[in-house]
């Protein structure tokens, strides 16, 4: 994948989220939801400071995190879909 985000964004590729509940009914991937934790996959340089310093990002390609169910864009990228999203929409590192 060829991508490099910009600024403070980060390219994120959605965790997949279980499937079959604990007393073994499958979900259907058309009625299960969007998954809020992904890995991060591409890093952008930085946001750039009021007085021009870069002001680097925080995490680092493949950081485990979680982020908001709405938050970012969704977009196809070589049939792969994936979350552009900004470091500040981001919630927590999974450690």
């Amino acid at each position: 994948m060829a991508l490099r985000p910009l600024h403070d964004r980060v390219i994120i590729k959605r965790l997949d989220n279980e499937r079959t509940t604990a007393s073994g009914i499958v979900i259907p991937e058309n009625a299960a939801e969007k998954p809020d934790q992904g890995e991060v996959i591409a890093v952008g340089p930085g946001k750039r400071t009021e007085d021009g310093k870069l002001q680097p990002v925080d995490l680092k390609v493949g950081d485990k995190v979680l982020f908001g169910k709405y938050a970012g864009q969704t977009v196809k990228v070589d049939g792969q879909e994936v979350l552009v999203i900004r470091e500040e929409e981001i919630l927590a590192v999974v450690e």
